[in-house]
């Protein structure tokens, strides 16, 4: 199937199992229209945004944008305009919007105060679907975003074995990555990032395992 149709397809298919599953989500496509009205430069990250990459569809109840930072208090203030039924709270690194009731997160605006996020609008695919354009991070980006999560000292345990279940997935559903790209994305995660980031994807393409 060719790029262009696999992400098309993975990304319909992921919307309606999320609905399946959750039915309060806020469809993604929603949320793009939203953005894109009220002319907020994004990038579509989380599940919605990888999900092209990984090949394989799955819920998820969240639907997380990088937004650029000067476009963070116009993309809120759309955003709260657009689903009245949602609440704001600001955090250091991400703004979440919430369900009033239930305090449901549907929404992470993801600020780019930290690598890679701060480099990502430079890794970017563009995709449309119907008369909605919107960008997801590059192969290589995916995969840098993957690794720091995998890494960071602040993640769940629970959610690093995720991310590495999708790192794999990504990994495998991908021989184009191109290495020099992908060492110099690493880097930005910590100083030896670029070495230890290559040698994770030599681990996975030999089916050993994974060390983080």
């Amino acid at each position: 199937m060719p790029v262009k149709d696999i992400h098309a397809h993975t990304f319909a298919k992921s919307s309606i199992l999320s609905s399946y599953q959750m039915p309060r989500v806020i469809p993604p496509i929603e949320v793009i229209r939203v953005l894109n009205r009220a002319k907020v430069s994004f990038v579509l990250v989380g599940l919605h945004g990888l999900v092209g990459w990984l090949k394989e569809p799955r819920g998820t109840e969240d639907v997380d944008l990088i937004v650029a930072a000067k476009h963070h208090k116009r993309a809120v203030a759309a955003l709260l305009r657009a689903f009245p039924h949602l609440h704001a709270v600001d955090l250091r690194a991400v703004t979440r919007f919430m369900e009033h009731e239930s305090e449901t997160v549907l929404i992470d605006v993801i600020k780019p105060i930290q690598q890679p996020h701060r480099e990502i609008f430079k890794h970017v695919k563009t995709l449309t679907v119907g008369r909605q354009s919107y960008r997801i991070p590059s192969l290589e980006m995916a995969i840098a975003l993957k690794f720091a999560a995998m890494t960071s000292h602040n993640w769940a345990q629970a959610d690093k074995f995720q991310d590495a279940h999708d790192f794999i997935l990504i990994v495998n559903a991908n021989p184009e990555i191109e290495l020099p790209k992908l060492r110099s994305l690493g880097e930005l995660v910590f100083p030896t990032g670029g070495s230890e980031l290559l040698e994770m994807v030599r681990r996975v393409r030999n089916g050993e395992r994974l060390v983080f």
